[in-house]
């Protein structure tokens, strides 16, 4: 195996990389993911404090989110709530009796220097996510087995200035905003997820996507993982083909888009499978993704559970869910994504490679409320899969982040179709929408993009052309009709592309005496 190792160029020669293919035909890999998904509700998990994102630092913080003496935590209803939906939409049992404990650890942004979660007593335990994966021979199935969805609190943001690496090792001084700390997260774990062979890395990406569409689903949380409201710790380990017991895992942390997971898990499957075939041994430890290599660093050695010294929290009361309450959130549970992608396969009668498309830009959801909103499926798919998906690309954003909603995007499709708008003048409405100049008929309006299509109208721009290309309306006189294309470009040239081109060509015919 050794001719297959190699330098990793991302970290300097410090760490090596088996290929691929080879690392996988020497190791089945074992996957874990912790994913931490930061709640919407409007204040904390213990606190009244807001939580909203991107206020100045230090603003959204109280005595008890400050761990000031004296102050006491208050269990946010809401929270356990969304924790109760999230635990029913896994298919998880939900604990009648349940509790907070204190997590100890040296947390230089949690002002407590604890973190109150839940250890041997979560609210939701043993469910399961089915994900698919696209492979060359069809789409597979793997069953994810969720160990444990418990509550818990977020800590604060510590910034690193003045470093090249923006981490503290060489910085000048470390800031601390604490409006973060105490907003409530839910983490959902993972049991070992096994026999994924050289699909691992897209079984976790397929899981994280799942995850979030399912999250969003419930409307507990916007899951935007570019600000931090979803984020996966990636567990890898391998062991030798044949082998019964796991190998030593390490453990990725705060992995924030699904690109990422996926690359995360690739090279950890290469560096550990050089390490062990060199004879190394892999360090159980926490590691950081770098997004502009694909590489991970080595953070800090894990620790056990026994390491946090959890202990009950004893100023809160147990969470006891009763059974009554459990079965009126069932009922609020909505129409969850996978049955939502089987019901839309149907009704639109698309393909799997349709479908696939649709799930692979994101654009399910969009592409659904946009039929809601009264466009046909075809041309919401074509608006969003096209046009839109091109610009979200070109503003390195995810397309349900752009400024336009489904209601304004079935809209334009309408203007469309009445004809009002071309296809060319409809892609300025949405850029106008897009640049936030109002919804679009106040863009047509402001921007005078109405189709021209009135014959009194056309008739000058009609006239213009012909006598500007008196060659080629000789020629459709002369029967090469096929000619007649050269006077409508000019008449759209003419109108700046608003013109019927339709309604053109029959005003073109008829001045020539020609029957089209």
């Amino acid at each position: 195996m050794a001719s297959a190792v190699t330098s990793s160029p991302a970290t300097g020669g410090a760490s090596a990389l088996m290929a691929y293919d080879e690392a996988l035909r020497g190791y089945e890999p074992v996957l874990g993911l912790e994913t931490h998904i930061e709640l919407g509700t409007r204040s904390k998990m213990f606190c009244s404090c807001a939580t909203a994102f991107g206020a100045e630092p230090n603003t959204q913080v109280c005595p008890v989110c400050l761990a000031l003496p004296g102050s006491l935590p208050v269990v946010n209803e809401v929270a356990v709530e969304s924790a109760i939906l999230l635990g029913l939409a896994l298919d998880c049992s939900i604990a009648p009796w349940g509790r907070f404990a204190r997590k100890n650890y040296f947390y230089p942004d949690m002002p407590k220097n604890y973190q109150i979660s839940q250890y041997d007593e979560p609210i939701c335990v043993d469910g399961h996510l089915d994900v698919t994966v696209d492979t060359p021979e069809g789409p597979r199935e793997f069953r994810v087995e969720i160990e444990r969805v418990h509550m818990e609190e977020d800590t604060g943001k510590t910034s690193h200035v003045g470093g090249a690496t923006g981490r503290i090792h060489g910085a000048q001084y470390s800031i601390v905003d604490y409006n973060r700390a105490g907003i409530p997260l839910l983490e959902i774990v993972t049991k070992p997820i096994e026999h994924t062979g050289d699909l691992a890395p897209l079984v976790a990406r397929a899981y994280a996507a799942e995850l979030r569409e399912l999250v969003r689903s419930l409307g507990i949380s916007d899951v935007r993982m570019e600000e931090g409201s979803m984020r996966c710790d990636v567990n890898v380990s391998l062991m030798p083909r044949g082998a019964t017991e796991w190998g030593t895992r390490s453990e990725t942390k705060n992995v924030n888009s699904l690109r990422s997971v996926e690359r995360s898990v690739r090279y950890e499957i290469q560096r550990q499978a050089a390490l062990l075939a060199a004879g190394g041994r892999v360090v159980q430890e926490t590691r950081h993704f770098q997004e502009n290599t694909g590489s991970t660093l080595e953070g800090r050695s894990k620790e056990e559970a026994q390491d946090y010294r959890y202990f009950p929290d004893p100023d809160l009361v147990p969470v006891a869910p009763s059974a009554e309450w459990v079965e009126q959130l069932r009922a609020t549970l909505p129409e969850l994504p996978a049955a939502k992608r089987r019901r839309i396969k149907a009704e639109w009668s698309l393909s799997d490679e349709e479908l696939r498309d649709l799930i692979n830009a994101d654009a399910v959801d969009l592409v659904a409320e946009t039929v809601e909103a009264g466009a046909p499926s075809a041309d919401a798919r074509k608006w969003w899969l096209n046009e839109l998906s091109r610009r979200a690309t070109e503003t390195e954003v995810e397309l349900s982040a752009l400024p336009i909603t489904p209601v304004a995007v079935a809209r334009v499709v309408a203007l469309v179709k009445e004809g009002a708008l071309t296809n060319k003048l409809a892609r300025q409405v949405i850029e106008g929408v897009l640049a936030g100049e109002g919804g679009p008929d106040a863009v047509v309006e402001a921007r005078g993009l109405k189709v021209v299509n009135d014959d009194s109208a056309l008739g000058a721009a009609v006239d213009q052309a012909i006598v500007a290309n008196a060659d080629a309306a000789d020629k459709v006189r002369s029967g090469k009709v096929a000619a007649v294309g050269a006077l409508v470009g000019a008449v759209m040239k003419a109108t700046r592309g608003q013109a019927d081109a339709g309604r053109a060509r029959q005003l073109i015919l008829q001045k020539l005496g020609v029957e089209g």
